[in-house]
């Protein structure tokens, strides 16, 4: 099918000069990064008096960046559990970018382990629909003072969070689903299922351009229905993740799906207050899955399930009726039938019988922006194989992370910054 020409705009929900606007959920982004480490770095030391020639320090909310000086006009534009962000205008490039401070990265393994995986993927991920990582520094001249990781990301306009709130017809719908599918897909086939997509987490540009800002959840990251809640957002979690099951590269199928029916809807299909309400609203909505579905599930855990009410669940033409969609679209003859097709593929409880995203791409509602070099682009190299299974000490993530800023100093002591887009708000046409 050929493809359609792409939106021309989605406006920013503020005038405020480009940058993102926090909102009540603000930029939680979780934490993800980096790229392979053969051996710990020992006495790596830079110039100290080239260092502190080049950095500054300004008060940015309740927190202190200390920043190269080449970043200017610094101002907050979301925090969240990994860190604080900034938009900032960079001299030696003429542009705008958002500056990311990891939060406190070496209080615990937890977030160390975090912030290198950030900082190891970020640097080895390409791919128009991902958040690029531009550059990574530390004001630190030694693996002993060594205490800050900063990260300088393209700076987009919006959370999506603010586009739900806004009223889009088709195209600017399917566009947007169709690109968080192809950096999906991109993540998948370099073996990183995501399993926590969320707008707060997906940005945009007034071009309809959208990227994808984290990696998700770590394989090694524990979930389940019976366990301590925590401070997270799950509206948008996987019945699989949720209840603690196996999980297959659809489980982020059923995220998009939550995004869009938010989209459609204009608020959160799944409120849940902890992984247990989750679950009940997910069942009151769509019903009380299949017995074959129930056997799936360990038997603390499938007691449980089987104790609560049953729910026959409703329709998606009751769920999502005609009246919440946009009006069918001449131009790509997309349709709220479509869309309501699409939605009921998503959100599937039993993952094996749910859509995977290849399909979703080939959708009709979605293929009529389908454009191989974007859904087939080569897959990033990531060569540390066991990355989400390293298990350190605090003390050596640190020296892991600070060896991972330090090859990238290196690598760019001239200046020039890998992957420097070269015009990532184009829209084709």
């Amino acid at each position: 099918m050929s493809r359609g020409k792409r939106p021309d705009c989605v406006r920013a929900a503020s005038a405020d000069c480009g940058c993102w606007n926090q909102t009540e959920r603000g930029l939680e982004r979780r934490a993800p990064l980096g790229c392979p480490v053969v051996a710990f770095v020992h006495g790596l030391t830079m110039n100290r008096n080239k260092r502190e020639k080049e950095y500054y320090s300004i008060d940015v909310g309740d927190s202190t960046f200390m920043v190269l000086k080449r970043y200017q006009n610094l101002r907050p534009i979301g925090s969240g559990a990994q860190g604080i962000v900034c938009s900032a205008y960079d001299h030696n490039f003429e542009r705008n970018v958002a500056i990311k401070k990891l939060s406190r990265p070496f209080q615990n393994q937890t977030h160390a382990k975090r912030a290198y995986r950030e900082l190891v993927l970020m640097k080895c991920v390409n791919h128009k629909n991902i958040i690029g990582l531009l550059n990574v520094f530390t004001p630190q001249k030694t693996l002993e003072e060594f205490q800050d990781v900063y990260l300088v990301m393209e700076l987009m306009d919006a959370n999506l969070c603010q586009v739900i709130q806004m009223e889009l017809d088709h195209e600017r719908l399917s566009y947007l689903l169709y690109q968080m599918l192809c950096g999906i897909k991109h993540l998948h086939a370099a073996g990183i299922i995501h399993r926590d997509l969320k707008p707060s987490n997906i940005v945009v540009k007034s071009d309809c351009t959208l990227k994808i800002l984290d990696f998700g959840l770590a394989r090694t990251a524990a979930t389940g229905l019976l366990m301590t809640p925590y401070v997270v957002t799950r509206y948008y979690r996987a019945p699989e993740v949720i209840l603690g099951m196996g999980y297959q590269a659809n489980v982020d199928v059923w995220s998009v799906g939550c995004i869009m029916a938010e989209m459609v809807r204009g608020s959160v299909l799944f409120p849940g207050t902890d992984h247990i309400d989750q679950w009940n609203k997910v069942i009151e909505q769509l019903g009380t899955p299949s017995q074959e579905f129930l056997m799936k599930l360990n038997q603390s855990v499938r007691t449980y399930v089987e104790n609560r009410p049953r729910y026959a669940g409703y329709s998606f033409e009751k769920l999502f009726p005609d009246v919440l969609f946009p009006a069918d679209s001449e131009h790509n003859k997309l349709k709220a039938s479509q869309a309501r097709d699409l939605l009921s593929k998503m959100l599937v409880i039993d993952a094996s019988k749910r859509i995977s995203v290849d399909e979703a791409l080939q959708h009709p509602y979605i293929n009529v922006w389908y454009d191989p070099t974007e859904v087939e682009a080569p897959p990033p190299a990531i060569t540390d194989k066991q990355l989400d299974e390293r298990e350190h000490t605090v003390e050596e993530w640190k020296e892991l992370i600070y060896k991972e800023v330090f090859d990238w100093e290196e690598r760019t002591k001239n200046g020039v910054i890998r992957g420097q887009p070269a015009s990532i708000a184009q829209v084709q046409q």
